[in-house]
């Protein structure tokens, strides 16, 4: 026991049930639900720890339900694609994997099954995953443990909402060498075998056509899940992309990103694994510096801001001041309106704005630096705050592969809220203190016409989504 709770003092580890394993029990089970990977788990690692310390097999179980808030066919057509590469991975390291899919994917039902030792989960900071471990924790008749899988420094050490990169950098790097270090891999010592009349779906068959879950968005071709996929672009990125990633990541119009947000979304692949190699690239310190504060501070900020701010989604988590500054200009003239309707189809008089709506629409995808000036836009054309904040909420969550997520919440929260921002000068109608993007001020910043450009082409070669 002095081994387990050594394990259960790691501070990315939370204990949702307490007390000790039943160890009369024939297994311990790993919850996967964020984190979608054999590779660079911390959560899946304090589970095999844990397993390999009470001597027990180890099965990861993985229940899917088709009415999870805002996903409709392309977000769980992306998630499938990656689960048969996941079981794989985990056969090799002796460790178990059970699928089951609505209405068949209840947690402890399976816990009672397979007489489960304990739970070890991953965290997840958004409303409705945090309820479910909650309801676990209060049901589970065996301790839960739930791991800070998908950030280097464990959120909870944060304590409370940061409010901006300023305040939540030194603490980040005040931390940093401590947890941003290799992942151990470990498999488990004992065999899982699974019982002969265990329900699990085959990991390689397709589940997802018995779901009556929202159809209307198609799949898309630009990006496929998995691992291997993830560790595929990674590869790419730090071989094409990472030089010059401090100037051109800023540029819609050229491939300078790292077009990783659906595979961290997904927890296809972990911060860790992607933090380590971009430290150990061979790309000017410049470029380094820059990536890793998108990946952990801009990052971890944005889970902060999910972990402790209830309104995450909705423009009451502004700060006072910007919600002061957009009540006074509540009720100025807009020079353009647009229903939610007309947005979708990027139907505006703005071919910039346009474009971005399309590539989100047509790729599952849209570039950083067009989100932001996407969500301010439609702030200026929406009747109110709340109105433009609830419609980039939706669009967002409904098209992007990487939406429903900590960042997609935090860059609208800082597009329309001024969230992790200050007041700006002089005041602007509709916007007030809010910091401003104009058409003309972002055109100086890059070639839109190529942008423009490079969105048709794409267009041309996927076909539409269903709507």
């Amino acid at each position: 026991m002095d081994g387990l709770e050594k394990i259960s003092k790691d501070p990315r580890v939370r204990l949702r049930r307490n007390g000790e394993p039943d160890f009369a029990g024939s297994c311990v089970v790993y919850w996967m639900q964020r984190s979608q990977r054999a590779l660079d788990n911390p959560a899946l690692e304090t589970a095999v720890a844990a397993a390999n310390e009470l001597k027990k097999p180890l099965v990861v179980f993985l229940g899917v339900v088709p009415f999870f808030s805002h996903a409709n066919l392309r977000h769980y057509a992306f998630l499938a694609q990656g689960i048969a590469e996941t079981a794989r991975r985990l056969q090799q390291r002796n460790i178990g994997f059970v699928l089951r899919a609505w209405p068949h994917h209840n947690l402890i039902k399976f816990c009672d099954e397979v007489r489960a030792c304990m739970v070890v989960g991953d965290e997840n900071p958004m409303r409705e995953p945090e309820h479910w471990r909650q309801v676990a924790g209060e049901r589970l008749s065996v301790p839960l443990w739930t791991v800070d899988a998908d950030v280097i420094v464990p959120t909870q050490l944060l304590l409370r909402e940061q409010y901006a990169a300023r305040t939540i950098r030194p603490r980040i790097h005040n931390w940093l060498d401590d947890f941003l270090r290799p992942v151990c891999n470990a498999s488990a010592r004992t065999q899982w075998r699974q019982p002969k009349n265990l329900m699990s779906l085959d990991p390689e068959a397709d589940f997802l056509s018995e779901f009556k879950m929202d159809r209307s968005v198609s799949p898309v071709s630009t990006f496929r899940g998995g691992t291997a996929k993830a560790l595929k672009a990674l590869k790419h990125f730090l071989g094409e992309r990472l030089k010059g990633y401090s100037v051109r990541r800023n540029h819609p119009d050229l491939d300078g990103t790292s077009q990783l947000s659906p595979y961290l979304h997904f927890g296809q692949i972990g911060p860790h694994t992607i933090a380590l190699a971009v430290k150990d690239a061979d790309a000017p310190p410049e470029d380094k510096k820059a990536f890793l504060e998108e990946l952990i501070v801009r990052r971890e900020l944005a889970i902060n801001f999910v972990r402790y701010n209830p309104d995450y989604d909705r423009l009451s988590s502004a700060e006072p001041w910007a919600q002061t500054t957009l009540a006074a200009h509540r009720k100025d003239e807009r020079t353009h309106l647009y229903k939610a309707g007309q947005l979708e189809n990027a139907a505006t008089h703005d071919p910039l704005w346009n474009a971005a709506q399309k590539q989100m629409v047509q790729s599952g995808w849209m570039h950083g630096y067009m989100r932001m000036y996407w969500a301010k836009k439609i702030l200026e054309w929406s009747r109110s705050p709340e109105d433009a904040f609830n419609t980039a909420v939706q669009l967002n969550d409904r098209y992007e592969l990487d939406g429903r997520d900590p960042n997609g919440y935090a860059g609208i929260a800082w597009a329309i809220g001024g969230k992790h921002d200050r007041a700006w000068g002089p005041e602007r109608p509709v916007y007030g203190k809010i910091r401003y993007m104009s058409l003309n001020s972002t055109l100086r910043k890059f070639d839109s016409k190529a942008y423009i450009a490079k969105v048709s082409s794409l267009l041309g070669e996927l076909s539409p989504p269903r709507n």
